[in-house]
């Protein structure tokens, strides 16, 4: 191999690591969902929010209570989508009337007080992990009722 290739394949290792001020660094809040009045579906909110210097994609969720998919809304609709940027230096938010996540095909219809875990994974990133409590079916974050 010549030194270039090793020099490129450290530079790319290197860019991967948690300890690389310049990558992304990310931290979840504000995350709930509420009690789903549907037997098949529900939805869920959150906040990423990226510390680092560069860009992080949002690719998948997973969720061991059903499919969840990522969407998007512009206007009145909203539409899946494949993935959603996380900003370097600033968040996504995941919000009632605005881009969120649905739970479909529910093998269980979670109840308010439980909790939800959820899988985030991330282009290039390891996945993380996060726990989303179950408000109720009126909840509104910004009145914390």
């Amino acid at each position: 191999m010549t030194a270039a290739a090793l020099l490129a394949g450290a530079l790319v290792l290197a860019g991967c690591g948690s300890d690389d001020p310049q990558g992304a660094e990310l931290s979840v809040s504000s995350a709930y969902m509420p009690q789903p009045v549907s037997d098949t579906m529900a939805a869920g909110f959150l906040t990423i929010a990226n510390n680092g210097g560069e860009q992080a994609r949002l690719t998948s969720v997973t969720s061991d209570i059903g499919e969840v998919t990522v969407h998007e809304t512009e206007g009145n609709a909203m539409r899946e989508v494949d993935s959603l940027a996380v900003p370097a230096h600033g968040k996504l938010e995941l919000s009632s009337g605005g881009n969120h996540l649905m739970f479909e095909k529910l093998k269980r219809k979670p109840k308010e007080g439980e909790k939800v875990t959820l899988e985030l994974h991330f282009t290039g990133l390891s996945p993380v992990d996060v726990e989303i409590p179950v408000k109720s079916a009126t909840y509104n974050p910004d009145s914390g009722n």
